[in-house]
Order: C-alpha cells, then sequence, then structure tokens
C-alpha cells in the first residue's frame, strides 16, 4: 500500500485542490566529463532560464535513480551514459525554488550517442574544468540551482575522493 504524505489546501487561488508533498522530491543530477571539460545544459525552461545546468531531473516512479541518470542525460543531450560513481546528495530545501528536491548526484562515462540539446536543454555547452576551478573565471558563469557547489565537490572529490552533501562542512 502507498500512501501520499501531504497538505491539502481546498482553498487555494485557483479554486482547485491543491496537494502540497510533505516529502522531497526524488532527483538526479549527472557529471559527464570529456577530456578536460564537463557537460552543461542551458535551460531552456524556468526555474534558471537560460543558465547552465548539469543534465538531470526527477526519478520516475518504478525507475531506479541510475536508470533516472542514464535516462536523463540521454534525454538532455543525446549522449548514452553509464553512472560509475556517486558523488553525493544535495538536499537543501532552497536548492530548487519549485519545491523540497532532493538529489543524488552520479559521475557517468560517455558509451555512445551524438550530442544534441533536447527535452528542456535549448543548448550544451562543454566547459572547461580550468574556466569552473578559478573562481574569477567561473563567476562569468551563471549556475541553476546548486550546481556551482556540485561542481566545486566534484573537483574535490577528484582530489581527494569523498562522498558530499548540501551541509557538509567544507575547508576553505
Amino acid at each position: 500500500m502507498h500512501l501520499l504524505h501531504c497538505a491539502i489546501d481546498y482553498n487555494n487561488a485557483s479554486g482547485g485542490i491543491f496537494v502540497e508533498p510533505r516529502n522531497p522530491f526524488p532527483t538526479v543530477d549527472v557529471i559527464v566529463q570529456r577530456e578536460n571539460k564537463v557537460l552543461m545544459v542551458r535551460r531552456g525552461k524556468d526555474p534558471f532560464q537560460g543558465q547552465l545546468a548539469l543534465p538531470g531531473g526527477f526519478i520516475n516512479r518504478g525507475e531506479t535513480a541510475e536508470s533516472a541518470a542514464a535516462r536523463e542525460v540521454h534525454e538532455e543531450t543525446g549522449l548514452e551514459v553509464e553512472p560509475i560513481e556517486i558523488l553525493g546528495v544535495y538536499s537543501d530545501p532552497k536548492r530548487d525554488p519549485r519545491g523540497h528536491m532532493m538529489s543524488t548526484v552520479f559521475v557517468a562515462i560517455i558509451l555512445g550517442g551524438n550530442a544534441k540539446a533536447g527535452d528542456d536543454a535549448a543548448e550544451l555547452e562543454w566547459v572547461s574544468i580550468d574556466d569552473l576551478r578559478d573562481p574569477s573565471l567561473a563567476r562569468k558563469h551563471k549556475f541553476a540551482f546548486d550546481h556551482g557547489l556540485i561542481l566545486r565537490d566534484y573537483f574535490q572529490w577528484k582530489e581527494a575522493g569523498g562522498t558530499y552533501w548540501s551541509s557538509k562542512r567544507r575547508s576553505i
């Protein structure tokens, strides 16, 4: 038996029933690196329309997180990938203006496909790791959600390993 944990407001502004989940929505984000660049999508829709984001999205009912990661990358970029590591879980309730989203972030390798923007990605960009690591250069990029933090954690992970999450204490 599945129970939906939600609060129901019968008097919302539109006159209909509004259901607000009490639990976070499960999502995935995926880091795909090729040579010295990380694959980013420029969002074609709000929230954060026009900003750079890691490929990712919602986990469908009955789908594993790793299957969702591969599906979302394929839908947004045309690439076939295989998740090989979990970087961490990011669950700050303020990471997404649509509501509380909890993202499992995977590191994946490219298996094949032709890179092209699809789904809610307006365009693809392979962003230089050197640009992303240099704070003065990284500031020129506007990142959606908490993807700037996730990328910083990824660079730390490449050097030292570990697992990361939203509120993990980080060295300065």
